[in-house]
């Protein structure tokens, strides 16, 4: 019974410092405990191999998040991520079934695991910083904005609303899922925008916002301070 009452204790810790559900804090402080059992029962060639893996081997590039950060949402660190993909053959494996893996034998969420997974990419030099696999680039942003999650969608569902931190924009809505996402077709229908909404207790929600099918780096390049001024108009809106 203290056993499990000091358990219960650190996932609502977690809840405070993540923002994230009970179900999901309860899954991440699990995965880091099995984890940690792994990596004490783990041989001496198998630590070796762990060790000897570089986090980044394309020359100046980035990560997108510290590993404070990754650890936080998905229960490993960079070095401990590239190394489990790495014995996993995720270099010789598409995106998609690198980013399912992820979710689904790790228990990531859909947005974490999508990063976890574009970030390996390019640390291995499949594809450059914002660039898909298959040639085009995207731009990510996302926002934590101080309102109910419906009143986030809302401001993408509804034309009108839309009008007042997005004007002038062509943005054809392809299909939706009310409070949670919504992919539409952007400008001239070339480009796509994926739109997720995930709800951060009863008054505070995020937005992630993914355009995809960007023809070149320098477009994309451009797109992406664009697209942050917009969003910061967007909390602007909401939150006033």
């Amino acid at each position: 019974m203290t056993k499990q009452k000091s358990f219960k204790d650190r996932v609502r810790t977690r809840m405070d410092k993540t923002s994230e559900s009970y179900t999901t804090a309860r899954r991440q402080l699990l995965a880091k405990s099995a984890t940690e059992a792994e990596a004490t029962a783990a041989t001496g060639a198998e630590a070796a191999e762990s060790a000897a893996t570089p986090v980044v081997d394309v020359p100046g590039l980035k990560r997108p998040y510290s590993d404070a950060v990754i650890l936080a949402n998905t229960g490993k660190s960079w070095d401990e991520w590239f190394a489990v993909l790495d014995r996993w053959g995720a270099v010789e494996r598409p995106h998609t079934e690198i980013a399912r893996w992820v979710n689904q034998e790790h228990g990531v969420d859909g947005w974490w695991a999508q990063g976890v997974t574009v970030a390996y990419e390019q640390a291995r030099g499949l594809r450059a910083p914002g660039q898909r696999r298959g040639g085009h680039f995207e731009v990510n942003v996302s926002k934590t904005l101080a309102v109910p999650v419906e009143r986030l969608y809302e401001a993408f569902a509804d034309p009108a609303l839309r009008e007042c931190w997005l004007p002038g924009a062509t943005f054809e809505v392809r299909t939706a899922n009310s409070g949670k996402s919504i992919r539409a077709n952007w400008d001239d229908g070339s480009t796509r925008l994926v739109v997720n909404f995930t709800a951060r207790g009863d008054s505070k929600s995020q937005v992630a916002l993914v355009h995809e099918r960007i023809p070149d780096a320098e477009t994309a390049a451009e797109l992406k301070p664009w697209w942050r001024d917009r969003v910061a108009a967007l909390k602007r809106l909401l939150e006033t």
